[in-house]
C-alpha cells in the first residue's frame, strides 16, 4: 500500500474514529486528543500494517490501546503516594510570605540534618534533592533496600530530634 492510499484510508475513517473516541472518553476535547494521538501512532507505524487485513480494525485497536495506556497513566498519577512533608510544601507553595514558623523550622531541619550520621544523612539529603532510590543506590554503591531503610530511619531520627 502506498503512502497516499494509506493516508486516504486514514482520512476516510476520521468520523468513525471520532465517534469511537467519544464513546471511550465521553469528552469532546479528550476525544479529539485521542483521535490525534491515534493518527500519529498509525502514521508512525504504517510499516507494521499488514496488507489485506481490516484497516479499520487495526486503527480502532491502536485507539483502544492508546486510551487504555492514557487511562492507566492518569490512574497511576492519582495513586502516587505523597510524603507528609511534600503535602505540606505543596499546600504552602502558593503563600505570598514566609512566616517565622516556616523559616525557623527550615533552619532547624538543616541544623538537625548536620547532626545526623553520614550513613543516614547522605541518602536522605540526596532523596530530598530529588534523586530516585535507584540513582542513590548506584551513586553510593549500596543495595536499594539499604538506601530505602536508611532514608526511612534518617527521617525517623530527624522527626525525634525536631519533636
Amino acid at each position: 500500500m502506498t503512502a497516499e492510499q494509506f493516508n486516504h484510508k486514514l482520512l476516510g475513517l476520521q468520523p468513525k474514529m471520532y465517534n469511537y473516541a467519544l464513546s471511550l472518553t465521553t469528552n469532546e476535547e479528550d476525544a479529539n486528543d485521542l483521535v490525534q494521538e491515534t493518527n500519529y501512532r498509525a502514521l508512525s507505524s504504517k510499516d507494521k500494517y499488514v496488507l489485506n487485513t481490516n484497516f479499520s480494525a487495526w486503527i480502532h485497536t491502536i485507539m483502544r490501546n492508546s486510551f487504555i495506556n492514557n487511562y492507566r497513566r492518569k490512574y497511576k498519577m492519582q495513586q502516587t503516594p505523597m510524603l507528609v512533608d511534600e503535602i505540606n510544601y505543596l499546600a504552602n507553595m502558593h503563600s505570598t510570605f514566609d512566616t517565622p514558623e516556616t523559616f525557623h523550622s527550615a533552619g532547624e531541619i538543616k541544623s538537625f540534618m548536620k547532626s545526623l550520621h553520614d550513613d543516614f544523612k547522605t541518602p536522605l539529603r540526596m532523596h530530598m534533592e530529588g534523586f530516585k532510590y535507584k540513582e542513590i543506590a548506584d551513586k553510593l554503591n549500596m543495595p536499594i533496600g539499604t538506601v530505602k531503610s536508611r532514608i526511612f530511619f534518617g527521617r525517623k531520627k530527624l522527626q525525634k530530634m525536631i519533636d
